[in-house]
């Protein structure tokens, strides 16, 4: 499943080709450009810069570091991905 939400990068000439040479098994759902209450992801990533919007960092791979262990803390947590998932009203049908 891609959730694609039409940001001008996405709208590569490669990209349109990964999807239609895909679409044998790849579900794509197009959101407007903006729209972070639609995007699941964007519940993800509020949790992350949440977790290290404090962190005074010595330099770039800290704070790479610490991006990694919390989206692995989530990873680990489906009731919080199920949430972010959740707040945008859309469903994930087995």
């Amino acid at each position: 499943m891609l959730v694609w939400d039409n940001v001008r990068l996405h709208l590569t000439r490669s990209m349109r080709e990964f999807i239609e040479k895909n679409a044998d098994w790849l579900t794509v759902f197009q959101l407007p450009t903006y729209a972070p209450d639609l995007n699941p992801q964007e519940g993800i990533w509020s949790l992350v810069k949440r977790e290290i919007g404090n962190l005074a960092a010595a330099g770039l791979s800290q704070v790479t570091r610490a991006v990694k262990r919390r989206l692995k803390q989530i990873q680990y947590r489906p009731d919080v991905v199920d949430g972010c998932l959740a707040g945008t009203g859309l469903t994930m049908n087995d």
